[in-house]
């Protein structure tokens, strides 16, 4: 399929055939949805492929038992790891480098090698660092002053990072969705979840966070509800 018939193809498929798919091809998927753009790099993501059929059925009651969760032959669950981001840095901060190394020309490579140094050993940490919403408050104390005289990123509280971490896990589990109709499979991105059973199911530390589950699977007959509507592209289409 080209790319536009990929994104007409994908739907939000509530009941699916009784019917198995390959789980290699979802773990495919699920390399490509790394490859979506995440801010600053950061990663601060895991996916959980869940195929053991104990786990869904649990995972399908945590769903509320809705027919995206209980007829799914596999899920993935999206969860958001803002509490890594000292381990994430430091591995990015390597990444970031190692391609100064190897792509960057040897007058230029110390001063973009202290700016990697600096972004992910002090600004990144200062950034994601979090204490009972203390720190968000001086954090954007510190961007309304700056933001004074000139351009500066204004979600910088607690709550506004917390934000910036899912919409990124959000684009990692879109990027999987359209890579799995490419495969000719279907999905159901599901918000409406028990995130506290779904944590103790797949034992999460208390600060990982449940973004979506993706349920995987064959269309059934009636499995897509009707045809797809939006609101007129003219309301949310401003040229300027």
């Amino acid at each position: 399929m080209t790319f536009e018939e990929i994104v007409h193809y994908r739907r939000s498929v509530r009941k699916y055939k009784d019917q198995p798919i390959d789980p290699e091809k979802v773990r495919h998927c699920l390399e490509l949805a790394v490859l979506a753009p995440t801010s600053s790099n950061m990663q601060l993501w895991e996916f959980y492929h869940v195929t053991d059929p104990g786990i869904l059925k649990k995972l399908s009651y945590a769903c509320m038992d809705q027919t995206a969760a209980s007829t799914a032959p596999q899920m993935v669950v999206f969860v958001t790891r803002r509490d890594l981001f000292r381990k994430r840095a430091r591995a990015v901060a390597k990444l970031q480098i190692d391609n100064v190394h190897r792509n960057s020309p040897p007058e230029k490579q110390p001063k973009r090698i202290r700016r990697f140094e600096l972004y992910y050993g002090r600004v990144m940490p200062f950034l994601y660092s979090r204490f009972f919403g203390l720190l968000g408050l001086f954090r954007k104390l510190v961007a309304h002053s700056i933001g004074l005289f000139r351009p500066m990123t204004r979600f910088v509280s607690e709550a506004e990072v917390r934000v910036v971490v899912h919409k990124t896990c959000a684009l990692a589990a879109q990027t999987f969705m359209l890579a799995m109709a490419a495969e000719g499979y279907d999905t159901c991105a599901m918000e409406g979840l028990d995130g506290r059973r779904v944590k103790r199911i797949l034992k999460l530390p208390w600060r990982a966070e449940i973004n979506m589950i993706v349920s995987c699977g064959l269309r059934d007959e009636g499995g897509v509800w009707g045809d797809r509507t939006r609101v007129p592209f003219e309301e949310v289409y401003k040229r300027v």
